[in-house]
């Protein structure tokens, strides 16, 4: 047993300098290996976490401006439609108004028309008075006489 434990023990003086070595290179290879690869792969993803950060931020903002047109847009149209009421409101009112004058000007000239036809007829009348007599003796003297009127 004496012997296993001095084989292990020499195992173990003469594995000492690869121990070593392998420490040193493992302190070694993280120094100017995986140290600086560390950083690059943590500025990458520091710059794709930035890039996704910015593009949802722009994202966002695009949203947001998005929305405003919108309702800017939205603001517009019920301008133009009212606008567009006034205006034909407008229309209708100056409509109404041409009709109504329209109205007064034919019951006006309906009224001088009806008062004229009722002076010619009166004056119809009038006339046919006073040539009725006249009339009526002609008539009278013409059918005692036996002649054509």
């Amino acid at each position: 047993m004496d012997e296993t434990f001095r084989a292990v023990g020499q195992l173990l003086i003469q594995s000492l300098p690869t121990f070593f070595v392998v420490l040193f290179l493992y302190f070694l290879l993280k120094q100017l290996f995986f140290a600086p690869l560390e950083r690059v792969l943590d500025q990458r993803r520091e710059a794709t976490e930035g890039a996704r950060t910015r593009a949802a931020a722009a994202l966002e903002r695009a949203n947001a401006k998005a929305a405003a047109y919108e309702e800017q847009l939205r603001a517009a149209r019920g301008e133009i439609f009212r606008e567009q009421d006034e205006q034909r409101r407008i229309w209708r009112d100056r409509h109404a108004a041409q009709i109504a004058e329209a109205r007064k000007t034919a019951e006006a000239s309906v009224a001088a028309a009806k008062s004229d036809l009722q002076a010619q007829a009166e004056s119809a009348r009038q006339t046919l008075q006073t040539q009725t007599p006249v009339l009526a003796d002609r008539i009278t003297t013409a059918i005692l006489e036996g002649r054509k009127v």
